[in-house]
């Protein structure tokens, strides 16, 4: 999604609201993708390398939803709107 180049400010509070359960669902994604991905390492169906680069992009995926999630949550705050508990 990567929200770090918006201003949420000008977003409505349905457009934030709609940008956080999107965060939430892809969050749930990247967590079935990393548990997929683990079983499939140690299933021994991809090789190390290969568990090591997707391994990597998933932590950075991750990272980046974390960013978006705390930038939501911060604009939600800002409005006095909470938002819903992970």
């Amino acid at each position: 999604m990567l929200l770090s180049t918006e201003d949420l400010s000008k977003r409505t509070l349905a457009e934030v609201l709609r940008s956080e359960a999107d965060n939430r669902s892809r969050s749930k994604d990247l967590r079935l993708r990393t548990i997929a991905l683990v079983k499939s390492r140690l299933a021994k169906q991809i090789s190390l390398d290969q568990y090591a680069i997707n391994r990597k992009r998933a932590n950075d995926d991750a990272a980046e939803c974390r960013r978006d999630r705390e930038m939501l949550v911060k604009e939600l705050r800002n409005r006095s709107v909470h938002s819903l508990p992970l």
